[in-house]
């Protein structure tokens, strides 16, 4: 798959209904108004879109670049912001022999505008109050930026629904998001369970960790995450390998096809 292209659908076929968009896609231009680097090798961009409808939690767009000479070229990038408003937030990890996330990263400015095609997805999406069912996050690196937009709306809404994050991501510094899912997982300790945040790491752990390091396995999985007898709906992102195993791992512990939403990209977690 073309390495930023993302891809949403249900492990059960035709067994499951997308939901019906509220807002209707478009071609935007945006203005950049910040760019601050998120992780070594990824950056979060601010973007103020005048003529944005507003999006759901877990949408995505196409950002489309032009060449001076007519050229163009467009990646899709999952949605960090959620709801109504003209501000829309993308984090976006380099792919180094990319075409479009090596200038997104290294070479965009505040001021600089750039095309946005959206919002985009209408059925790997999460809205406050549509459902009284737990809901189980399970991102792969990057893979967290939609699920990360679910759990702040979530938060912001003081959404009474339970709601789990089960991150695997390779050290401390590669976390996306890590002071806001640190705020909303402390939240989840003091008052409203806002989110129970679980992180596996699969390179290097923080200094003083206890836990063990590796990649995110089926019994990990079973042991940190809601289990099929509540009947959670799941929402698993991250690269193509990653997604098809944690999906296939759910279904054999007993969660139903048509509960488990995935959505998936190029790279490695």
């Amino acid at each position: 798959m073309t390495p930023g292209a993302l891809t949403d659908e249900a492990t059960g076929g035709s067994e499951a209904r997308p939901v019906r968009p509220r807002r209707r896609a478009a071609w935007h231009v945006a203005t950049v108004t910040e760019v601050r680097p998120e992780t070594p090798t990824a950056v979060r961009l601010v973007l103020d879109v005048p003529t944005w409808p507003g999006n759901d939690a877990g949408a995505h767009v196409d950002v489309r670049l032009t060449a001076p000479d007519g050229y163009q070229a467009t990646r899709s990038y999952s949605v960090a912001s959620a709801g109504d408003g003209t501000r829309v937030v993308l984090a976006v990890d380099e792919v180094p022999d990319g075409e479009v996330s090596p200038f997104l990263v290294h070479d965009l400015r505040p001021g600089d505008q750039v095309e946005l095609h959206g919002p985009l997805g209408a059925f790997f999406v999460w809205r406050p109050g549509r459902d009284d069912r737990p809901v189980q996050l399970v991102a792969g690196g990057s893979g967290v930026v939609p699920l990360y937009a679910m759990a702040s709306l979530h938060g912001a809404a003081s959404d009474p629904t339970a709601f789990r994050l089960l991150y695997s991501v390779r050290t401390p510094q590669d976390v996306f998001f890590a002071d806001e899912l640190a705020s909303l997982s402390d939240a989840a300790t003091q008052a409203a369970s806002t989110l129970d945040l679980e992180l596996v790491w699969t390179r290097r752990a923080p200094d003083g960790s206890s836990g063990s390091v590796g990649r995110l396995t089926r019994e990990t999985l079973a042991a940190r995450t809601i289990p099929a007898a509540d009947r959670p709906l799941v929402y698993v992102c991250g690269p193509t390998g990653f997604v098809e195993a944690v999906a296939g791992w759910l279904q054999e512990a007993g969660h139903a096809a048509e509960d488990i939403r995935t959505e998936r990209f190029g790279g490695t977690p």
